[in-house]
């Protein structure tokens, strides 16, 4: 193969991955790593009305110490997102109005949630924020995970929807 071809060749290969990868991220692909929800490539669905209880969703973290603490405890880790933050894949729990209580268990509007232990300690034994508790703002949504080792909002409260990205929804994934 002459130098000429050889190059265009190594400039090509090199140059696929970033073809993917931008065209990938256009189309609303994304990779998830963490345990929350199954690992694997997901999908950014555009949502053309309110967001709602029970829906599964991508949203930007609002830059807060809060998040902060989390990126630097390992929680969260870098991405797209404003300040630097990966988006989280959460399930819509509560919507503004709603009541939230916590104690050992969140309870939204006096029904228990399922899964919904609070840890006051994270696995490395280090003190947990936890959500005090109230009425979810309006524009917020109260956000959580079945994983019980999830950092949600039992542990950062509501936060503002002006950073949903949209439905998240499973392309090819650990789990069917």
């Amino acid at each position: 193969m002459n130098r000429r071809r050889l190059l265009v060749v190594a400039t090509l290969s090199a140059l696929l991955p970033a073809v993917l990868f931008v065209g990938g991220w256009t189309a609303g692909l994304r990779v998830n790593l963490t345990p929350s929800y199954p690992l694997g490539l997901w999908r950014i669905v555009p949502l053309y009305r309110g967001v709602g209880v029970g829906d599964l969703i991508f949203i930007c973290p609002p830059q807060s110490a809060d998040f902060d603490l989390a990126r630097m405890r390992g929680y969260l880790r870098s991405g797209l997102c404003p300040g630097w933050f990966s988006p989280l894949i959460k399930t819509v729990v509560a919507v503004s109005g709603q009541q939230i209580d916590i104690s050992m268990t969140v309870a939204i509007d006096g029904t228990r949630l399922a899964h919904s232990d609070v840890r006051r300690t994270d696995a490395e034994g280090r003190q947990l924020p936890v959500f005090a508790g109230g009425v979810v703002p309006s524009g917020q949504v109260f956000l959580h995970s079945n994983f019980a080792g999830s950092y949600d909002s039992r542990y950062f409260g509501p936060i503002p929807v002006e950073g949903l990205l949209g439905l998240a929804v499973p392309v090819f994934t650990s789990e069917p």
